[in-house]
């Protein structure tokens, strides 16, 4: 039972005493500030004091040095366990036995910490490719059906774009010309114009970077051709095959001899990798990697990109030589071809539709994979986000994580720069 002590001159004294016992470490001068002692309980003949200074407060609460903490450890007085927070359940929950589980999967994801450790995929700005449409003009001109994408002038607004893009980490980029009508022709010759649009843009670019950014080309005659069409189209409308072939190596070397650094076959004609990498080395161009459209679908989703640069076929569609969008398995007979023909990077278009074809390709070689995340997707997200349907930012975010995690190295992507500036903390 706890009985009270009169405070008389030795009884203070007393309480020092037990004062310096208990606190062990605690500075003498500190302890003897102590104005009123409060006896709480006696065990046996133990009495337990707590002091208290001028304003109230625990001694215990005051702070101690790292030597007067250890000191207390060792002496065995350790401050008390902070108490056991239990938040509240809805009213009506059962009290169930613990299900037996020796797996839980959410124990990984209960913080934000934890999942960020546990993460599989990331997605950085060196993943990223900006597409960039350019023409002969001097002004930016927006494309309609891509908000927020425009047709730059190649001598002023391509080198903003490509600035911005550099600022928040985005170093490679590949070039769309717009070549005007009267340039254009049924055997696309302007696409081996040394002093063409595309020759120009490399060369200005390498000379304002030099080698501190990637520029990769697209290989194909439809952006030269009067037909539309990623080959010589036959007055019978059959696209040939290897006379095109002819025609992109000029078109490669070209291009590589102004200094890009990755050609890009896009045309899917059969062959055309193996004879553009003899043509390339030929010349001397065997640093040049190629990035082969390995898998290119006959897709509904590049409608925009058509209008951006203003490459609609003439007649027809393009099912002749690009891909069935309901075939798999030969993506594999593309794959097969395009690494024994000497490709660098095997690509698959378009992305999102397209991730179990990402995959495969990842599975079945070794080599990098590159997918484009093509204007039609980016269209519906921009799309989506101006109706409210979505959270543009996040779905966008979203879509580039989920085509590395299917398995793409690299991603084409008109989102890079956006996306970049989201990873970099930037709005």
């Amino acid at each position: 039972m706890a009985s009270m002590i009169s405070l008389t001159p030795s009884n203070v004294q007393l309480g020092r005493s037990l004062i310096d016992q208990r606190y062990v470490g605690l500075r003498r001068s500190r302890a003897q500030k102590s104005v009123s002692t409060k006896l709480t309980t006696m065990r046996g003949q133990i009495m337990v004091i707590r002091a208290s200074n001028e304003n109230g407060a625990s001694v215990q609460s005051q702070g101690l040095s790292l030597e007067e903490c250890e000191a207390a450890a060792v002496a065995g007085n350790f401050p008390p366990p902070p108490p056991v927070y239990s938040p509240p359940v809805p009213e009506g929950t059962p009290v169930v036995k613990p299900l037996p589980l020796s797996r839980r999967p959410r124990r990984n994801r209960k913080s934000a910490a934890l999942r960020a450790a546990f993460q599989e995929t990331r997605l950085t700005p060196e993943n990223l490719v900006l597409p960039l449409f350019i023409h002969e003009g001097e002004e930016d001109t927006p494309i309609g059906a891509m908000p927020g994408c425009y047709r730059l002038g190649w001598r002023h607004g391509l080198l903003d774009e490509v600035y911005k893009a550099r600022d928040v980490g985005v170093k490679s980029f590949v070039l769309f010309p717009k070549i005007p009508d009267a340039l254009k022709s049924p055997t696309g010759d302007e696409a081996f114009n040394d002093n063409g649009l595309v020759p120009r843009t490399i060369r200005l670019l390498k000379d304002k970077y030099a080698d501190d950014i990637a520029i990769y080309t697209d290989v194909a005659l439809d952006p030269y051709s009067s037909d539309g069409h990623d080959g010589i189209v036959r007055e019978d409308g059959v696209i040939m095959n290897d006379e095109t072939v002819h025609q992109l190596c000029k078109q490669a070397v070209s291009q590589a001899r102004a200094g890009a650094d990755v050609v890009s076959p896009s045309d899917m004609m059969d062959g055309r990798i193996g004879a553009i990498r003899a043509a390339l080395d030929a010349e001397g161009f065997d640093n040049v990697s190629i990035m082969s459209y390995t898998a290119k679908y006959a897709s509904a989703f590049y409608g925009p990109f058509r209008e951006a640069l203003d490459s609609n076929p003439r007649f027809g569609d393009k099912k002749t030589y690009q891909m069935n969008p309901a075939n798999y398995r030969e993506a594999l007979i593309e794959t097969e071809a395009d690494e024994a023909e000497g490709a660098d990077i095997l690509l698959v278009k378009p992305a999102m539709p397209y991730l179990d074809v990402v995959r495969l390709l990842r599975d079945n070689s070794s080599l990098p994979i590159a997918a484009y995340q093509v204007s039609g997707e980016y269209s519906m997200i921009k799309a989506g986000g101006v109706l409210n349907m979505i959270d543009e930012e996040k779905v966008m975010m979203e879509s580039l994580l989920c085509i590395r995690r299917a398995g793409a190295d690299i991603i084409l992507s008109y989102f890079a720069r956006q996306a970049a500036s989201v990873l970099c903390g930037m709005k």
